[in-house]
């Protein structure tokens, strides 16, 4: 039997097979996903993490960056699309990239120092992938989430989250559930800090530790 969103999983991984080259353009990157990017590199940094992987990486730009200015000992990119990967390996040879879900990662028991996720977590069958970040994570270890969208109404979350398309961008407070059920400590959060003439775009950081 197909496991939930599974249907859903592999529309999406079809789509930005196609769409891989768009996620790339300069504009794209700069002003809407680099600010968060920038916010989990510096948690990165002051946790010191050493064996990081970024999960749903895309085109590879965040586990780069990661690979290049922190040094850490090991970085692993993983996505679900073949598009996606194809220009993460062109982008970097010091990054390991793996293909898998979210919600199966490719990953012993507590082999990862840090966990992150920029922009895609309403792609994830959330409570599955927050519970595989936990497994995969040695105590004391990293998990940094960053979630992007328009806030919604309690209604229209509600709905959302019951139709048959599971994305769903969850509220500040619904994330902080999803962690403690999954066993992290809430260590920060709060708004990404982004320019002035982006405020628009309303993205969250959430960070927490394996206890």
């Amino acid at each position: 039997m197909a496991a939930p969103g599974r249907n859903y999983n592999d529309v999406v991984t079809r789509f930005w097979s196609l769409a891989a080259p768009l996620y790339d353009l300069p504009f794209l990157q700069h002003w809407i996903y680099r600010p968060a990017q920038d916010e989990v590199l510096a948690q990165l940094h002051a946790h010191g993490a050493q064996r990081i992987a970024d999960i749903a990486c895309g085109t590879g730009i965040l586990a780069a960056r990661i690979a290049d200015e922190l040094h850490p000992e090991q970085v692993y990119g993983v996505d679900m699309s073949d598009g996606m990967l194809r220009q993460a390996r062109a982008r970097s040879a010091e990054v390991q990239w793996l293909k898998g879900p979210a919600e199966q990662l490719p990953f012993d028991d507590g082999a990862l120092d840090a966990v992150v996720t920029t922009s895609a977590f309403h792609f994830f069958d959330q409570p599955a992938a927050l519970r595989e970040f936990h497994r995969v994570l040695r105590p004391g270890g990293l998990v940094a989430v960053a979630t992007i969208g328009p806030p919604q109404p309690p209604l229209l979350r509600r709905l959302s989250a019951n139709l048959s398309n599971p994305s769903h961008s969850p509220s500040p407070q619904e994330i902080r559930v999803l962690f403690a059920d999954a066993g992290f400590t809430l260590t920060d959060q709060h708004r990404v800090r982004r320019p002035l003439w982006t405020m628009a775009v309303r993205d969250l950081i959430t960070i927490g530790t394996r206890a």
